[in-house]
């Protein structure tokens, strides 16, 4: 059963590849969705496709990549979104 979910990465997460490294991991655990830097200086991130894989991602959120410092995620579940790729903007 497809899964989505929206995250509100905050901390230091734009300019130390967040982004790019999400949809490295998205890719690699079959994921569907986007991770985008708003305006605040956080990143925005769906993740959408099969629970356990969702929730790797999830958890990978949390430490982000090595260059970030991820102080607060907050995520919320949504509906499910017919999309087949992760996008980054």
């Amino acid at each position: 059963m497809k899964i989505c979910y929206i995250a509100k990465v905050t901390g230091v997460v734009q300019g130390v590849y967040f982004r790019a490294s999400a949809q490295n991991i998205a890719i690699d655990y079959q994921l569907s969705g986007y991770a985008h830097n708003l305006e605040d200086g956080s990143v925005e991130v769906m993740v959408c496709g099969d629970e356990d894989n969702v929730q790797h991602m999830l958890d990978w959120l949390h430490q982000g990549p090595e260059e970030a410092e991820v102080e607060n995620v907050v995520v919320d579940q949504t509906h499910p979104r017919d999309i087949n790729h992760f996008s980054i903007g």
